[in-house]
């Protein structure tokens, strides 16, 4: 797969806008914040193609990305307490409607902050993707902002803190420096085949 070739294609704010899936698609999911945006951009070699925000709960839409004959999509981040309870369930009723929707979803990526443990919002989010047999590994991101001891503690306390959950695999990633972005490309790969 060539992860160089991605293009920004559109998104969608609420669910009757959603058009029917009519390719693979690998979708992120994670909390505002978690740095799903960062991780695009670097599993694409892209500087600025998802767009970056200090600003946690920005992406407030389901957000498209074409490439060689998958999509990538970014899904709105969760957990974020400074927006609306309206706006909170508009997120979640899309998000919803983008799971049931009968998708070609392929692999779902979902992203923890390895500083600390996933949070209640992240363990809902693995049982509903198991509950409902969707295929998802679990990225740890930023794992540059550890030293040695604390990256090798929270790299063991994951282990062990998402053992009773289905992820295919545990992929710690910094998009600073690059790690896990190979290991990341050869998961979404095999899940393409």
């Amino acid at each position: 797969m060539r992860f160089d070739n991605f293009e920004f294609e559109t998104s969608f704010g609420v669910s009757a806008q959603l058009k029917k899936s009519d390719m693979p698609e690998i979708a992120f999911a994670g909390r505002s914040n978690v740095g799903k945006s960062s991780l695009i951009n670097k599993l694409l070699n892209r500087k600025n193609l998802a767009r970056v925000s200090s600003v946690p709960g920005k992406t407030v839409t389901i957000n498209f990305y074409k490439g060689d004959g998958v999509r990538f999509v970014d899904l709105p981040g969760y957990g974020y307490a400074k927006v609306s309870r309206e706006e909170k369930k508009r997120w979640s009723e899309l998000m919803e409607h983008y799971f049931a929707s009968g998708r070609d979803i392929r692999l779902v990526i979902q992203l923890t902050d390895m500083r600390r443990p996933p949070t209640v919002d992240d363990l809902d989010m693995m049982r509903y993707l198991d509950h409902n047999g969707f295929k998802y590994i679990v990225v740890l991101t930023k794992s540059d902002k550890l030293n040695k001891t604390e990256y090798r503690e929270r790299a063991e306390a994951a282990k062990s803190e998402l053992s009773k959950y289905g992820a295919a695999a545990v992929i710690p990633f910094s998009a600073l420096s690059g790690e896990g972005t190979d290991e990341l490309r050869s998961e979404i790969e095999k899940a393409m085949i």
